[in-house]
């Protein structure tokens, strides 16, 4: 998938300070921006047209993992009766 590039102005100490205790932590600025960029995808983004994209992109590892929990779901029980009508009929 093609990547874009974001421009984002932020304090200049504030950016130092982050990079420092972020490299601390085995990480960097660009890879947390990333990581909250597709949680806000992910939250801002339907359904339909994030599976859209994936299957574009040629990852269709989203829609497919999707219908695998669809399908390990236990079936719904038909239902015995309406308590109301049975309350009824008596």
């Amino acid at each position: 998938m093609k990547k874009a590039t974001i421009t984002v102005n932020f304090d200049e100490e504030k950016t130092a300070a982050l990079k420092l205790y972020l490299e601390q932590k085995g990480t960097s600025i660009e890879k947390e921006v990333a990581k909250s960029l597709e949680t806000l995808f992910t939250k801002s983004v339907p359904a339909g047209v994030r599976e859209f994209i994936s299957l574009r992109s040629g990852n269709g590892t989203e829609s497919s993992t999707r219908r695998g929990k669809q399908k390990q779901r236990e079936p719904e029980k038909p239902a015995t009766g309406n308590p109301v009508t049975e309350e009824i009929r008596s």
